[in-house]
């Protein structure tokens, strides 16, 4: 299953693996890479449920920032190698 997941996710996780340099990677980034993913993903439910709720359309452009925002983060999170992870930290 992982490596089902990884080939379909492969298009953000090669942005982020690509490279050869040193890095530091220590395992509470993941940690909280994971939940910040999750604080985004729910951000935009709740900015979703308002902009149906108040019927703007400019409403839903805050809900694709942050439902991409947090599917990258989960999907490096989740998925990605300690480099990743890494890189998506800026850490080097």
């Amino acid at each position: 299953m992982h490596t089902t997941l990884r080939k379909i996710f492969a298009p953000i996780l090669d942005i982020f693996e690509k490279g050869d340099g040193p890095y530091v990677y220590r395992p509470s980034h993941r940690k909280i890479l994971i939940a910040v993913g999750s604080l985004f993903l729910f951000l935009s439910f709740i900015s979703l449920y308002f902009a149906l709720a108040v019927g703007g359309s400019g409403a839903f452009v805050p809900t694709l920032v942050f439902f991409v925002v947090s599917t990258v983060c989960l999907v490096v999170g989740a998925l990605g190698t300690e480099r990743a992870v890494a890189k998506i930290w800026g850490s080097k």
